[in-house]
């Protein structure tokens, strides 16, 4: 049963309060965007993301607007949902022709295999949504307190493995959307109820204020692990006999989410809880939504992520509430197989006789750059040749359903764009992430996608200068705590401290299985290769028989390294 607010022993948030006070996630929004006032207030701002949609401002011009007595330059990012990220071209060319008519020019994949339109004017919000939902997708619950976007592995193969997970993750994402009627009357022209002193609908799942926080489902299995399933809170990783599912490894409490100089805030990979049968599976996620709901923080944002109930409350309680839930005992976890990072660039056989071809996307952001035409090749490969896309959790897109004959025609109008493909790029280059940052975050302390290029030539450089500019180490870059490139995940991880500078992470696994550790708090971004190169140095020297960068960074550990670098 939900814990109504009035019976919290902490005095719940404002926005907590917002969310039980808003009809439903109605709010005030059909007003406010209706009025001409340039931004929205900050219960529609935190009401919207429940909608899909963050306003923002750019950063750049905000100082300069200021000095000159005019108001931000504000304007809206809205987030596609898309279980697995699978979409079909006719989808795609629709998105693309939106990116025109009512963003910047551009589409940015995530690394939840979503897309992003940046720079949409309020005045066209309603428009730009009711658009995306013509064309059978939806923003609605692709942000807020609620489950977002389900991910599970891109590769398009035809078999029942790759299908049922895919199956799974869409049946999962209709599920758990909230039942609240706002989106379809705010957006989608549904008529509204007669009066707002009506109740709302009721929310048998979320309860009246919803989770106390973001909620992330992440399905996978060993052999493909390029979704980093355990930072998910919920991590559900599907164990296989051939071709017949036997179950699901169950592990909770993943979240990268943190905040500098505050010890009680911490990534954290899942726990194993369980190993569940396949027809246990739903009742096992509501089970999950509901020790969030019931036993998060709602008086603390920083610390109201399902991570934080597991430590708080201990795997024995959780596993007892869990067995509540669901009304019977709760099965035992099961060790978690080994997992594993496959390749999913280039050309590959989906099983049925076509062929997918994945393509790297620096940052995720689809733009005409240059001499780099990455949107249009992709138009015209969509338009020309039917490939239907699937977006990646690595920020790539995978080109899927194409004919045999269409192979060398796709290839070279892809380099005829200017495009970079698989075998034009280090593995550097290859496995790093960058977030958005700056200049439309409001959350970002530094840079990352804008200083991705530059940081990687000169990381690039000095694993050359070693003999290791074919080594497969993973960088993430994000310009805050928050981790959104799952900055403490991979092998090297840059956190945003403040302007120029970044905490340096190294010590993960390649897999997906392993955290980093904070190496400097404080590291200027002209300076991030030279930290690293002794690092580098010591690795080539020293790595054991068939040893990762991280695994190398996690068994000397942090005071050894920090010596490498000193005596350097």
């Amino acid at each position: 049963m939900t814990v109504p607010i009035a019976a919290s022993a902490r005095r719940p948030s404002a926005v907590e309060v917002v969310k039980s006070e808003s009809h439903g996630l109605r709010g005030t929004i059909a007003e406010e965007l209706a009025s001409d006032a340039v931004e929205v207030s900050e219960a529609a701002y935190n009401l919207l993301k429940f909608h899909g949609t963050y306003e923002q401002y750019d950063r750049d011009t905000a100082t300069a607007r200021k000095q000159a007595g005019a108001d931000k330059a504000y304007s809206f990012m809205l987030r596609v949902r898309m279980p697995g990220g699978v979409l079909t071209a006719a989808q795609y060319l629709a998105l693309d022709a939106m990116a025109d008519e009512y963003a910047n020019a551009t589409l940015r994949l995530t690394t939840r295999q979503g897309i992003q339109f940046h720079g949409v004017l309020k005045s066209d919000l309603r428009a730009s949504i009711a658009a995306v939902n013509r064309t059978l997708l939806t923003t609605q619950a692709a942000c807020g307190d609620v489950v977002r976007n389900v991910t599970t592995t891109p590769a398009p193969r035809r078999d029942a493995l790759h299908a049922g997970l895919l199956d799974t993750a869409r049946a999962l994402s209709a599920d758990l959307l909230p039942a609240s009627r706002a989106y379809h009357e705010l957006f989608l022209d549904e008529a509204a109820q007669a009066a707002l002193g009506r109740s709302a609908e009721p929310e048998p799942l979320y309860g009246p204020a919803y989770l106390p926080r973001k909620f992330k489902i992440g399905l996978a299995h060993p052999a493909d692990n390029s979704i980093d399933v355990l930072t998910n809170d919920l991590a559900l990783i599907a164990e296989y006999d051939g071709a017949v599912l036997r179950g699901y490894h169950v592990a909770l409490g993943g979240g990268l989410g943190m905040t500098h100089n505050r010890p009680a805030t911490y990534p954290r990979l899942a726990t194993p809880v369980s190993f569940i049968p396949p027809e246990a599976l739903t009742a096992m996620v509501r089970a999950a939504i509901a020790l969030h709901r019931d036993c998060g923080n709602r008086a603390d944002r920083k610390r109201a992520r399902l991570k934080y109930v597991i430590d708080d409350l201990g795997l024995e309680m959780v596993r007892a509430k869990l067995a509540d839930y669901l009304a019977a005992p709760l099965p035992p976890a099961r060790p978690l197989p080994a997992l594993a990072v496959p390749e999913m660039l280039g050309w590959h056989a989906q099983g049925d006789g076509r062929f997918w071809l994945g393509v790297p996307v620096p940052s995720g952001r689809i733009a005409d750059t240059g001499a780099m035409r990455l949107r249009s090749a992709l138009r015209t490969i969509m338009t020309r040749f039917g490939a239907d896309p699937v977006i990646t959790a690595q920020q790539d897109v995978l080109l899927s359903n194409l004919a045999p004959d269409a192979r060398a025609p796709v290839e070279a109008l892809l380099r005829d764009h200017g495009v970079a493909l698989a075998a034009d790029l280090t593995p550097l280059a290859r496995w790093t992430l960058a977030c958005p940052a700056l200049p439309t975050c409001g959350l970002a302390l530094t840079e990352a996608e804008r200083v991705r290029d530059p940081l990687l030539a000169t990381i690039e450089a000095a694993l050359r200068r070693h003999g290791l500019a074919d080594e497969r180490i993973s960088l993430r870059i994000t310009g805050c705590p928050n981790g959104c490139a799952r900055s403490y995940a991979g092998d090297i991880g840059l956190v945003g401290r403040m302007p120029g500078f970044y905490a340096l992470y190294v010590g993960g696994d390649f897999a997906g299985t392993r955290l980093s550790f904070p190496l400097l708090e404080k590291l200027a971004e002209r300076d991030v290769a030279a930290a690293l190169e002794p690092l580098f140095a010591a690795f080539a020297a020293g790595r054991e028989p068939g040893e990762g960068f991280g695994d190398f960074c996690h068994r000397l550990g942090a005071e050894a390294l920090r010596g490498f670098s000193a005596a350097d």
